[in-house]
């Protein structure tokens, strides 16, 4: 199948981990926002990337 495409065995397994790495990220991202959205609160990680940055969000 994938030579009627004019792809090796090799391209298609870099495309299929990269496509496999997007949609982990879109789905990471969505599950994230549904929970703001749901409960009005930061995740964890949003919070420790904050502290990291030495963001305040208090203050605003």
């Amino acid at each position: 199948m994938w030579k009627e495409l004019g792809i090796s065995g090799g391209t298609a397994i870099i495309i299929l981990i990269a496509l496999y790495f997007i949609v982990k990220w879109a789905v990471k991202n969505g599950v994230k926002e549904a929970y703001k959205d749901i409960t009005g609160k930061k995740t964890a990680e949003d919070t420790e990337i904050e502290m990291v940055l030495g963001l305040d969000t208090k203050d605003k």
